[in-house]
């Protein structure tokens, strides 16, 4: 994919056939848009943004990502988008004009012959622009204007915010649903305390950045991917109760597995969740459950592999 920054002035990437957006999450919604972009001879094309508008929009209300950057792209990449311009939404790109906008960087910046965004978009300093204003710029600057209409799963409109409440919820697979994946994390691998390798039972602690979108406390069954290496495993997200409780911690047990991996990178996949964090009488209690919830990880492996 190529990654285009900065100017739009010196982009010079058209024809394109563009999609707008955000894009968190790139969900089954984002991806009925990025379908409707049509080829020929045009190259498929996101514009989308560094950071969330919410940033800057609602900076007093912190908005957990579904995906960072990196995966972001690397999700558009992969259903087929060969083109990704990467904007900063600060003051100075709110603040222009509708018509400015479409100027800058659809005709000149990627050389728009067709424009896909979603159901109700708007644009443009205070939001003054809709897809009818877009549709009656586009037949004067030679593009077309493609609205497309939410899509539902399960009878439920897929939405990014629809996503981070399942997870607020704790219901992974409903998440995952609207997805059309896993909800993945990820995080780098860092020292603990060492308990759970003093109970037999080895876990790794992952620091995921603060922004990341994290499911309800509890004990979920896992898939991870380090070193290039796919596994699975049984996560615990809580305070440890058992232990005195604390700051919240990330930690994954994988089966079959006592590598050093240590200042790796790993990612998670959420599969299913197995129960809540509870706080157990005595160590052995907790390692009785443990082995329990390794049980009940691999049962809800086989089932969703």
């Amino acid at each position: 994919m190529i990654r285009l920054h900065g100017d739009p002035g010196s982009w010079a990437a058209g024809p394109c056939a563009v999609a707008i957006g955000v894009f968190d999450g790139v969900h089954l919604g984002h991806r009925a848009v990025l379908a409707a972009l049509r080829g020929g001879e045009a190259r498929s094309a996101v514009l989308t943004f560094a950071n969330h508008p919410a940033t800057v929009l609602r900076p007093e209300m912190p908005l957990p990502l579904l995906t960072g950057l990196e995966d972001r792209l690397r999700l558009l990449s992969e259903a087929g988008i060969e083109i990704a311009a990467v904007v900063e939404f600060d003051d100075d790109f709110r603040s222009l004009a509708p018509e400015l906008f479409v100027d800058r960087y659809l005709v000149s910046g990627l050389g728009a012959v067709q424009v896909a965004v979603g159901e109700g978009f708007r644009f443009g300093r205070g939001a003054a622009g809709s897809v009818d204003m877009l549709r009656d710029l586009g037949r004067h600057r030679g593009f077309t204007v493609t609205e497309v209409a939410p899509v539902a799963e399960g009878g439920v409109q897929v939405r990014s915010s629809t996503i981070r409440a399942r997870l607020a919820d704790g219901d992974v697979a409903g998440a995952g649903a609207l997805l059309g994946r896993r909800h993945e994390v990820v995080g780098t691998v860092v020292r603990g305390d060492g308990r759970g390798r003093s109970i037999g039972i080895p876990t790794a602690n992952i620091a995921v950045p603060a922004e990341t979108a994290m499911p309800r406390g509890g004990v979920y069954a896992v898939t991870a991917e380090v070193r290039g290496e796919r596994r699975s495993g049984v996560a615990n997200l809580g305070v440890r109760p058992t232990f005195g409780g604390g700051e919240p911690v990330l930690e994954v047990h994988l089966f079959d597995f006592d590598g050093d991996i240590y200042g790796e990178r790993i990612r998670l996949g959420f599969v299913d969740r197995i129960r809540d964090e509870q706080r157990f009488d005595s160590v052995g209690d907790l390692v009785a459950q443990i082995h329990a919830d390794m049980a009940a990880g691999r049962g809800l492996l086989d089932r969703g592999s």
